[in-house]
């Protein structure tokens, strides 16, 4: 199933991909923005964004009752599981500025107002909870895995 991407102009997480540093590469790197669009993707599907209106598909008579197909079920509950299973993997710490940018779709001085916390911290935070993501989705290698693995301090 393709990936309903969001467009560049609306998420503050591929602004950040596209942005480049004073060295000239981008802020996130390709696997770490690969990982906010997988989170978002599954929170989306798994239809976790708050509810403010009366939920129509759920009516009699409209398809989305008592008669809605298992597997769409299925799909939603394996979306649940696996953006559960992903923030649960970058722990409580991280885990809502990854909620707050990849899918309340919330920009970074908008995070730090309402959170208090000082400028541009939300950006590091955020970059730092995508480098955990992408590990837990197994788009980079774990870190000391690349070589010679170490088995002792002492030797």
């Amino acid at each position: 199933m393709a990936t309903r991407r969001t467009p560049a102009d609306e998420s503050p997480l591929a602004r950040l991909a596209n942005r480049p540093c004073g060295d000239g590469k981008p802020f996130l790197s390709a696997e770490e923005a690969e990982a906010g669009e997988r989170l978002r993707a599954d929170w989306t599907r798994a239809g976790m964004m708050p509810s403010v209106t009366q939920r129509w598909d759920r009516l009699p008579g409209t398809g989305g009752g008592g008669g809605a197909p298992t597997d769409w079920s299925d799909h939603r509950a394996d979306c649940h599981r696996r953006a559960s299973e992903a923030l649960q993997a970058v722990g409580p710490e991280l885990s809502g500025v990854l909620v707050d940018i990849c899918c309340f779709l919330k920009g970074t001085e908008l995070v730090e107002r309402e959170r208090r916390w000082p400028a541009r911290s939300a950006k590091l935070l955020l970059k730092v909870g995508l480098a955990a993501l992408a590990r837990h989705y197994g788009l980079v290698a774990e870190a000391g895995t690349a070589g010679a693995r170490t088995r002792s301090w002492r030797s």
